[in-house]
Formats: C-alpha cells, sequence, structure tokens
C-alpha cells in the first residue's frame, strides 16, 4: 500500500511539474502583432465603398469591425470548422486524436484536427501547416492567444486574416469582391462558400476550378446538415469599387495617418458620372479631358467629383490629373457675378439698356466673340447672348477689385497672371476651377449667400450675404430664360463659356437644389480647335442633370423687394446704364466720403446741390423718396460693401461705396 502510494505521489509530482512547465512555457510564448495593418478605405456618406488601397505585398484586407459579420457565417464556420470552439482552450485534443485515428486507418488525412484558434495562429505568423515543428508552434500560440483574448475576439481575428483568393484577405474583402457587398447580411449558400474559401487554394479560383468552390461549399451545407441550395457559385471575383480616385489620393495625401474617409459623395451619383463623362469624352479629340462636380448647394456636400474621365496612363500620365482643381481661365462664365454684383449696387437693372458698341477702357478695347457689336441690349439680352462690353462697363464701374472681393467672399481662391486685377478679369483673365466657380454658382443659386462646399463631413456654418437675395434670383431669372441645347428640357439655369484660343469649355447650372459644372479641355493647356461651350459642355450639363434626377427642382420665389417692371418703368437712372452720371450742377454727397470704412452700421448721409426732393437709394433699393431736407440717417444692415446713391429731382445722381466691418 505504502509503495502504490509513494508511486501516485511520484506520478501527481511529475504531472504537476509537466503541468508547470507546460505553463511557463505557454506563458513564455511572443505573440505575434495582432494590430494589422488594414487597407486605407474612402467611403461615400452612408458607408458604401468606393475605393480601398493596398497594404504590404499589394494585398487587399479590408477593416472588419467587430460585430459587423452576419451570425449565419459565424455559425456555420464553427459548425463546421470547430465544434466544440467554445469548451476547448485553443487546442481540441479529442480532435487531434480523432484525425490521427482516421489517418492511421485510410492512410491519409481525412479530417483535419486544426481549431479555429489554431489556425488563426497561423494566419498571423502566416506559416504552414505542413511540418511538426509548425504545428507544434501554432498549438502554443494557440494556448497563449485564449489566454489573451476572449473567443470573440480570437473569431475575429481570424475574419479579418482568412485568405479568399487572390490578394483578399478578410471576410470583409471577400464579400465585396465575390458578392459585390458587405457582410453583413448573408444568404446560407453566400455564407457556406466563405466558410469553404479558405481551407483550399482550388475553391478560391472558380474561374480555373469551376466545380471546385461549388463542391466545397456542398460539403459545408451536408456537413453541418443545412439544406442544399440552386444557386451557383460566382464564376469569379469582380473587382473593388474605385469611384472618384482623384479625391481618394488626394485625402491621403493631405491626411496620411487617416485610415477611413467618409465623404459627402453618393456612390450612385458618382457611378453614373463617371460612366457620363466617359462617354462624352469618347467623342473627343484625342488628349481632351473631361471634369465633373454635383453639389447639393443647400448644405454644400459634393455628391459627386470626377476629375477625368480615365483615371489611367491610357492617354498618357494625363488622366491622373484631377481637372476639378486646375486652375483655367473661365471665359464668360464670371459674367453673372458681374451683372448680380451691378443689380445689386443700383448700378443696373435686367431691363436697363447697355450700348454694345465699339469702346475704350484706357488701353482695353474688348471685343464680342464674333466681332459683332448688337447697339442698344438690356442687360437681360446681353447676359443671355454673353455680350462683351456690357460686363466690362459694370466692372469699370465696379471696380475689379470689388469682383475679387467677391469672388473670394464666395469662397474661390482666384490667381491672377500679373498679380493686379484689371478688366480684363471679367472675360476669363483670371484663374479659377471647377470648384471655385462651383461655389460661386452655388452662392447665387442660393440667393448671394457663401455656401462652405466640401467633399467631406463638415459642421455646418453661418453663411454670409455676398449679393443681395433680389439681385442673384433677378441673374437666376435671366439664366433660366436662355434656351436649351437641342433636344434638352428648358427651365435650368445655365451660363457656358469659352476661354481665348478656345482651350477651356464650361457649362454651369443649378435648379433649386443642386449646382452642376462641367468642364472641357486639355489638361496642358493647349488649344482645342472649335471647342465652344454652349456646344460641348452644355449638353453634357443637361445630361447630367437627367441622370441626377427625373425633374428640376422649383426655384425660388422673386424676394419681396425685387423690381419686376419694363425698362419704360425704370426710375430714370436705371433706364439706359450711365445715363445719370454726376455733374457740376447735379447733387453730390459730402458725406460719407466714396470708399470709406464703418465701425458700426449707422452712419449719416449729407447732400450737396441738386434739385430737391430727393430719392436716396441703399443697394439700388429706395429707402426714401420725396425727401426735403440734406441730411439723411443711413442704417447698413449687413457687413461688407454697400453703395449709397442720391437722385435729385432732375434725375441726375451721386453715389459711393462704403465698406461695414463686422
Amino acid at each position: 500500500m505504502r509503495r502504490r502510494f509513494l508511486s501516485i505521489s511520484v506520478l501527481l509530482l511529475g504531472v504537476g511539474l509537466l503541468w508547470n512547465a507546460w505553463d511557463q512555457w505557454v506563458d513564455r510564448t511572443i505573440l505575434p502583432a495582432m494590430l494589422t495593418e488594414t487597407s486605407v478605405e474612402m467611403q461615400d456618406h452612408d458607408g458604401t465603398l468606393m475605393r480601398a488601397f493596398a497594404v504590404e505585398n499589394g494585398r487587399i484586407r479590408l477593416s472588419v469591425a467587430p460585430g459587423s459579420v452576419d451570425s449565419t457565417l459565424t455559425d456555420m464556420l464553427i459548425a463546421y470548422e470547430d465544434k466544440r470552439y467554445y469548451r476547448h482552450n485553443g487546442v481540441d485534443v479529442w480532435a487531434m486524436m480523432r484525425a490521427a485515428v482516421q489517418a492511421a486507418f485510410h492512410g491519409r488525412v481525412v479530417s483535419g484536427g486544426s481549431t479555429l484558434t489554431m489556425q488563426t495562429a497561423r494566419l498571423l505568423e502566416n506559416s504552414g501547416t505542413g511540418s511538426l515543428r509548425g504545428k507544434l508552434r501554432q498549438m502554443r500560440l494557440a494556448w497563449a492567444l485564449e489566454r489573451t483574448l476572449s473567443k470573440a475576439d480570437i473569431l475575429h481575428l481570424y475574419l479579418q486574416h482568412a485568405p479568399y483568393g487572390g490578394r483578399f484577405e478578410g471576410v470583409r474583402s471577400a464579400t465585396h469582391v465575390w458578392f459585390g457587398k458587405e457582410p453583413t447580411r448573408l444568404s446560407p449558400s453566400e455564407a457556406a462558400l466563405l466558410v469553404a474559401l479558405p481551407q483550399s487554394p482550388e475553391n478560391r479560383r472558380p474561374d480555373r476550378h469551376p466545380n471546385a468552390a461549388r463542391m466545397a461549399r456542398d460539403r459545408v451545407l451536408e456537413r453541418i446538415g443545412a439544406a442544399q441550395v440552386l444557386s451557383d457559385v460566382p464564376r469569379a471575383m469582380r473587382p473593388l469599387p474605385r469611384l472618384a480616385p482623384h479625391l481618394a489620393d488626394a485625402l491621403r495625401i493631405e491626411q496620411p495617418n487617416q485610415t477611413r474617409f467618409v465623404t459627402t459623395l453618393h456612390a450612385p451619383v458618382q457611378k453614373q458620372m463617371e460612366t457620363l463623362v466617359r462617354m462624352h469624352a469618347a467623342d473627343q479629340a484625342a488628349g481632351v479631358s473631361v471634369a465633373l462636380m454635383v453639389v447639393d448647394y443647400h448644405n454644400g456636400a459634393v455628391l459627386a467629383r470626377v476629375g477625368a474621365p480615365d483615371y489611367s496612363d491610357a492617354h498618357g500620365a494625363l488622366g491622373f490629373v484631377d481637372m476639378t482643381r486646375a486652375k483655367r481661365s473661365p471665359g464668360s462664365t464670371l459674367k453673372p457675378l458681374i451683372y448680380g454684383l451691378g443689380f445689386d449696387r443700383g448700378l443696373a437693372h435686367p431691363d436697363t439698356i447697355f450700348a454694345d458698341r465699339p469702346a475704350r477702357f484706357g488701353r482695353y478695347a474688348p471685343k464680342n466673340f464674333d466681332g459683332q457689336f448688337r447697339g442698344d441690349v438690356t442687360a437681360r439680352t446681353a447676359l443671355a447672348q454673353s455680350l462683351n462690353i456690357p460686363p466690362v462697363a459694370l466692372t469699370d464701374r465696379l471696380g475689379p477689385q470689388r469682383l475679387m472681393a467677391s469672388l473670394r467672399a464666395f469662397g474661390a481662391e482666384p490667381v491672377l497672371p500679373g498679380g493686379k486685377p484689371g478688366l480684363a478679369i471679367a472675360l476669363g483673365g483670371i484663374g479659377l476651377s471647377l470648384e471655385d466657380l462651383a461655389k460661386v454658382y452655388g452662392g447665387l443659386a442660393q440667393l448671394g449667400k457663401a455656401v462652405s462646399i466640401s467633399d467631406q463631413r463638415h459642421e455646418e456654418t453661418q453663411t454670409d450675404q455676398v449679393i443681395a437675395a433680389r439681385a442673384a434670383w433677378q441673374v437666376g431669372d435671366i439664366l433660366r430664360g436662355i434656351a436649351p441645347p437641342a433636344g434638352a428640357q428648358g427651365g435650368l439655369a445655365y451660363k457656358t463659356g469659352t476661354s481665348y484660343g478656345h482651350r477651356d469649355a464650361w457649362a454651369f447650372g443649378y435648379d433649386g437644389r443642386h449646382v452642376i459644372g462641367v468642364w472641357i479641355g486639355r489638361p496642358d493647356g493647349t488649344p482645342v480647335p472649335g471647342a465652344f461651350g454652349a456646344d460641348h459642355a452644355a449638353p453634357l450639363l443637361f445630361e447630367a442633370f437627367g441622370r441626377l434626377k427625373p425633374e428640376l427642382d422649383p426655384p425660388p420665389p422673386p424676394p419681396p423687394d425685387t423690381l419686376i417692371v419694363t425698362t419704360a418703368d425704370l426710375p430714370a437712372p436705371l433706364r439706359r446704364f450711365g445715363s445719370a452720371e454726376p455733374n457740376a450742377s447735379g447733387p453730390v454727397l459730402s458725406f460719407p466720403p466714396d470708399g470709406a470704412v464703418l465701425e458700426d452700421g449707422g452712419t449719416m448721409v449729407k447732400v450737396e446741390g441738386g434739385h430737391l426732393p430727393l430719392t436716396v437709394l441703399l443697394n439700388g433699393a429706395p429707402i426714401t423718396s420725396g425727401l426735403r431736407q440734406r441730411t439723411l440717417s443711413v442704417d447698413l444692415t449687413s457687413p461688407g460693401f454697400s453703395d449709397i446713391a442720391v437722385i435729385d429731382a432732375s434725375g441726375r445722381s451721386a453715389r459711393v461705396a462704403v465698406e461695414l466691418r463686422p
């Protein structure tokens, strides 16, 4: 009895020593890195994948968020691969013994003894399974993982690293390339295929082994006792989305430490616009590029941004140039803003008569695009026909600096070739991008308020009133009256432009919700003979609106202070541009001085000369008439530039510009 007791004691001691040695051996295990690099992603506004960048060795490993995988897959995976997953400590001894017996009996491997934890260990170390040493290493690492992580964490690591064919790793990569969707909702057939794919290389190449993947899927369903399905497996992997690639590259350069970019883009809209741009580019001459932007100006969200027709070097490296950001000559696209500023400052009205005749402004003598002159025309006609003399005359009265200040107030970042603005900027002598002009037209559409345009989610900020709402509405009313291209539906407020030498063809349009801008040209700046905004860019603009929505959103009603009358019913100084110039016998505004900068919103207006009674206008809107005194207190309602004008009983006028600083 004593000898038996001694033997048992020695045995227990030996077991204890072995257990302690094994325990220390497992504790000394050096764990591999578990925060594996995942692909940088760009997503649209609701999380739809638009672009994914490769990690090491060109692999695509999309991040799998905990809880984002359909339980159909995880339940099926455990039932097929590791039924005792939640009961073992990383190594299933019974499964290994069964595998060994079956192998000895059949003379070949019938079933594997690796647990999901051991498979995860192999994936983390990127090691093979063929040698005994490798299997022991996986067992040791599996035991160590079970001591460090929860079962849910280990399962998540497996789903993040499992190979699913080619360079794609992780279940989320798999569902995108095999089914074109996220792994949140999977059918039993899809789940079974995802269980089978990582098990052998032939399963992951249906194009080379058309029956292997289907048979493997069926084996999974059979082993777990699930009903067979009739749907077939995909024949090949589909490419990952690569939408808005120029934007994705720019965001990655600007924010190199960011791993996920959530944009304001709408993937379906982006895809439609990219297809449309490619179609139109195919009809252009060699080397001609096309760019397009779609913006919801109510919240400033960019819905689509196409920098070029083809993101490749198929036509040279120019396909990689993002032409939504390139600074180009805007041609005639600034004319609506110029008229808006003129209407805002009380210099003109849509029915004011302009003289479209040869004119010289110092050394500058502009001509119309066709070299012809139309004589007397209204501002409405001049803008609709894109005549050049009237907007240059307006810019001369406004001052080029005011036009520049308005561009910046709308959020544009103009580039001046000579450094100092001159009258030539009215006809395109300035550098602006498609994005810059989208901000300007978005501001006009928003009735004169600056729009904070962004392609990333941002806090909505207080917008500034750059020009009066009535002036912006009057511009939109004119643009809506321009005849659309042949076969297109009217009602869109739009303007085209062509830069000097036919280098750039533009078209911008807006309805009650969206603004779309189009640019066509060569990225290297060489001319495109015969390219006109009206003939080439405008049809694309209207087709883009047609693809964006079935019907145009209605425009806003005219603001209450909008003066809607004919030329004959306008006040005398507004009937003809420049007819009420101040003269020696007319009124003179002695205070405030022209160009004064005011710190608060109130100022005293003093008038000398002229015949009573007087009419005083603030930014073109009468604030008093029949005034029989020569002083008046005026309140300026918003920061920025304002015009104060006075008209006497004889129709003669005087005008000063002041600036109210916030």
